[in-house]
């Protein structure tokens, strides 16, 4: 129930930031320099089932160990690598298969990823402590 619990927690948490950042501030970055290659709807089961597996591994290899050890330093330092690992998969295996795929959207993707993975994790962590 604990881990159900904390899953939930950062469930909110990341869909709450990664909203911001699809809603609002890249709402137009990624049909400007990807509208060739973007679909006319967004396909939800797979960014669903992205969201669970990323959320997933936050928890599992970054939020868990960072709770049972009390360091949130090495926390965010574990939590920045997790999403630049992550992203890095999907935009430079794109950047190198993909006809057209913009360097400019890798970059901004790979330092968003970081960003993402860590300020979920620190605002995860800051919750999750006080239970």
């Amino acid at each position: 129930m604990k881990v159900l619990i904390q899953y939930l927690i950062v469930l909110v948490v990341f869909f709450a930031v990664d909203l911001v950042w699809l809603g609002v501030i890249a709402k137009d970055l990624y049909a400007k320099h990807l509208g060739h290659l973007m679909a006319k709807s967004v396909n939800w089961p797979a960014a669903l089932i992205f969201y669970l597996i990323f959320i997933l591994g936050l928890l599992v290899f970054v939020i868990q160990p960072a709770l049972a050890e009390g360091s949130l330093l090495k926390a965010l330092g574990m939590a920045a690598l997790f999403g630049l690992v992550t992203y890095a998969t999907y935009d430079l295996t794109n950047l190198a298969t993909l006809r057209d795929w913009p360097i400019l959207i890798t970059v901004i993707d790979l330092t968003w990823g970081t960003a993402l993975s860590t300020l979920v994790t620190l605002i995860s962590v800051l919750i999750l402590k006080q239970l």
